[in-house]
């Protein structure tokens, strides 16, 4: 059993063992052949010319090695060169191998006449070992295409494995990229939200301040416990908002109005963690600290042709800064997170627009492709949320 597997791994591994097992077999055909059409067609079956047939292959067998080593010595010589040594190295072999042979069957069958018979036993001679040599030629073709086919595989595979490590390494800076475009965030926002504590505590209001504080605590902890890069759907998102609206509910009390029309199946849609705080939060800052009498936010959500709407807008204020509009450069931290996050992560698939509506007010639309995640709860056709 150990014996024919390691056969069987060397035949499949060592292309020479292969080649001379099939040689073998090619010499194991001629004797069968020579055996059931000469032989037997003359009646003349005894075990003389059995052993003459295996003694004549095997001396065939032997003869096969300086004749393939000849092949191998000429195979890099031009077509007709090569064509033409081989048919004489054909003709010198069958030669040898047609004397050695007759001269053996004679001297083990006393049948001294058979020289007579010797063109006839050179003509098989020739044809048995021209198709040897057509077998050499064959199996060194195929070996060279195994090469070649090999290498192909082995530059195919290291290819890949380039590739593979390519885009590792672009994930790898992507995900870089959106961890140092998230954390950006917040510590804009603490910042904000530290000075309206200290105000808080400066015009001695403790409990509101230590309400604050709380509040900060609870979406700080909401932006440690979400990796930046991945997408939750817009029902979390709206329910890490609602901690972020908590804290600007104490600093602003009924300065802020919100107004909230989100559809139902849009709840279950895939976004960026954090990404409509930064433009409540802009708005927060342009409009309702900046009004006397505050302001509202809205906000609309909808699933169009495939894609994720959002709408988000203000009633505006005067002091509104409209360099804003003109790029990402005249935009807030938060304005220039947005819009680099959503082409990192969408490259051109997504839109990400602002622009000033005719109260005054700045209307933020966003759109990228829609992904659900899983199912909302939520009964009701839309979720609507008025402070």
């Amino acid at each position: 059993m150990m014996t024919g597997k390691w056969i069987t791994s060397h035949l499949i591994t060592d292309k020479k063992a292969q080649l001379w097992w099939l040689v073998l077999g090619y010499w194991f055909f001629v004797s069968v052949i020579s055996l059931f059409t000469l032989t037997l067609w003359y009646g003349a079956i005894t075990w003389l010319h059995i052993g003459h047939t295996i003694i004549q292959s095997a001396l065939g067998f032997i003869l096969s090695f300086p004749l393939y080593f000849a092949v191998v010595a000429i195979w890099e010589q031009p077509l007709l060169t090569r064509v033409s040594k081989s048919i004489l190295l054909t003709l010198l072999v069958a030669l040898i191998w047609t004397v050695v042979r007759l001269g053996i069957f004679i001297q083990m069958t006393t049948f001294e006449d058979q020289w007579n018979d010797f063109g006839g036993w050179l003509f098989g001679s020739i044809f048995i070992f021209l198709g040897l040599v057509g077998f050499f030629h064959g199996m060194k073709y195929f070996q060279l295409l195994q090469f070649k086919h090999d290498v192909m595989l082995k530059t195919e595979a290291e290819v890949k494995e380039q590739q593979i490590e390519t885009m590792r390494a672009q994930t790898v800076a992507r995900d870089a990229q959106i961890k140092m475009l998230r954390y950006q965030l917040n510590p804009h926002f603490l910042c904000n939200t530290l000075n309206a504590i200290n105000s808080l505590i400066e015009i001695e209001e403790p409990k509101k301040a230590q309400r604050m504080a709380i509040q900060l605590s609870k979406f700080l902890r909401y932006s440690l416990d979400n990796h930046p890069n991945a997408k939750i759907t817009l029902e979390n998102e709206l329910n890490a908002l609602d901690l972020y609206l908590e804290i600007e509910k104490t600093r602003f009390g009924d300065r802020l109005t919100l107004d909230f029309n989100v559809d139902k199946h849009s709840l279950h849609a895939s976004i960026p963690s954090l990404l409509l705080q930064p433009i409540i939060e802009n708005s927060m800052k342009h409009v309702i600290a900046k009004n006397e009498n505050g302001g509202a936010i809205s906000l609309f959500s909808n699933i169009i042709d495939n894609q994720l709407v959002l709408e988000l807008s203000d009633t505006g204020s005067k002091t509104i800064d409209s360099k804003m509009l003109k790029g990402s450069k005249g935009r807030g931290i938060g304005l220039r997170n947005i819009d680099e996050r959503l082409k990192v992560l969408y490259g051109d698939n997504y839109l990400f627009e602002l622009n000033i509506m005719p109260s005054g007010g700045l209307k933020t639309i966003i759109k990228i492709p829609y992904e659900p995640l899983e199912q909302s709860s939520t009964d009701s056709q839309s979720t609507s949320v008025r402070t």
